[in-house]
């Protein structure tokens, strides 16, 4: 660390601005993360969009002339067994990166910070945010998100009003051969028809249904909330030691002899020189809080207009009139899609949170 003062200090005794290999790689490493957003962006905007799908379509066949044979094969079996089957790769991934975030956190920012006087109750909370997301974690992998039976058949196709559009009545399922209740979905991965489907999610291994959508609800609230918590600490760990450290007053003669003030870039080249993990835990937290973030937000809006991510997915109208393989009566118009299982902010997240079977039982009967 520095002293007081500003004193000059000499190419030699600080970091080149131009020439360190490990700023190059940071630049790399923030080209990167900017690219995987923006990917991650293009996708969620233009995923209902004919040209984005078009465009992935020519792309694949663009790939299919270049890739051998044998290799495409075997990407195609990976991804089979990755995104079409059940397993628990993912469950693992998820464990393993939370395990690495936290064990780099134990290890070099909690006792630093420690060192500095910060609050225990700051630097516990990470840890208490991660024991809630590992219980809603495990309860959104092993719950039942409600599959249809023919025992429970009966019951779910009163649960919810038919709106022709959507979801028509007397539509059998031609796997389970079961009728079909509104807002239900077969699941190709799990190989069974779940009640108010929503999603199927390879991280937790399991659909995402009437059962556990709760569950999953929170898992994400507390997993977002761990990371931003995380993303705090560390930066502010990072900023206060600039601070007591008095970098950000010193001045330093670059190779060409000139007198320069450390500046903003230079300062991210220190840290990153200096605690390259923590800066690239910073970086990977602040990166995951947002991606989580703003799928939470997507979540939660939907919870509170009480729709599904399936039924978002399908789009504002069932019957589509710029798709040619679905047939209709030439004089018939496309109908319209409208969200009927709307009832009010806190009637639809108490049918998400509080899924009572006797609201169910008194609709039986």
């Amino acid at each position: 660390m520095f002293g007081g003062g500003t004193p000059e200090l000499s190419a030699e005794s600080y970091p080149d601005k131009r020439n360190i290999p490990g700023m190059d790689f940071l630049v790399l490493f923030l080209l990167y993360l900017a690219l995987v957003l923006l990917g991650f962006v293009m996708i969620c905007v233009g995923s209902k969009t004919h040209y984005l799908q078009g465009l992935i379509s020519r792309g694949a066949q663009i790939f299919s002339y270049i890739i051998p044979e044998c290799l495409q094969r075997a990407m195609l079996r990976v991804l089979h067994y990755l995104f079409h089957t059940r397993n628990y790769t993912f469950v693992i991934l998820h464990l393993i990166l939370q395990g690495v975030v936290y064990t780099e956190y134990t290890w070099e920012i909690f006792g630093l910070c420690q060192q500095l006087e910060f609050s225990l109750y700051y630097l516990f909370l990470p840890y208490l945010l991660l024991i809630v997301n590992l219980v809603f974690f495990t309860l959104s992998c092993v719950t039942d998100p409600g599959t249809i039976t023919k025992a429970n058949e009966l019951l779910f196709l009163q649960v919810y009003e038919f709106d022709e559009v959507m979801f028509p009545k007397n539509v059998r399922c031609p796997t389970c051969d079961l009728r079909k209740p509104a807002r239900s979905k077969h699941c190709r991965v799990c190989n069974r028809c779940v009640h108010r489907f929503d999603h199927h999610c390879v991280w937790v291994n399991n659909c995402v249904g009437a059962w556990n959508t709760r569950y999953f609800l929170s898992y994400l609230l507390t997993l977002t909330a761990s990371a931003a918590t995380m993303a705090v600490v560390s930066t502010v760990f990072l900023v206060r030691l600039v601070v007591m450290s008095d970098v950000y007053l010193q001045t330093f003669v670059d190779d060409l002899g000139h007198l320069q003030v450390v500046d903003t870039v230079f300062l991210v080249q220190y840290l990153f020189l200096t605690f390259p993990r923590i800066v690239f835990l910073v970086g990977f937290v602040m990166v995951l809080s947002f991606l989580l973030g703003g799928y939470l937000c997507f979540s939660l809006y939907l919870a509170a207009i009480n729709q599904t991510t399936n039924e978002w997915y399908k789009g504002s109208r069932a019957w589509c009139q710029h798709c040619p393989h679905m047939a209709r009566p030439p004089a018939a118009e496309p109908q319209a899609y409208r969200n009927i299982h709307s009832h009010g902010l806190w009637s639809n997240l108490r049918e998400i949170f509080l899924p009572a079977t006797a609201r169910y039982e008194r609709k039986k009967k």
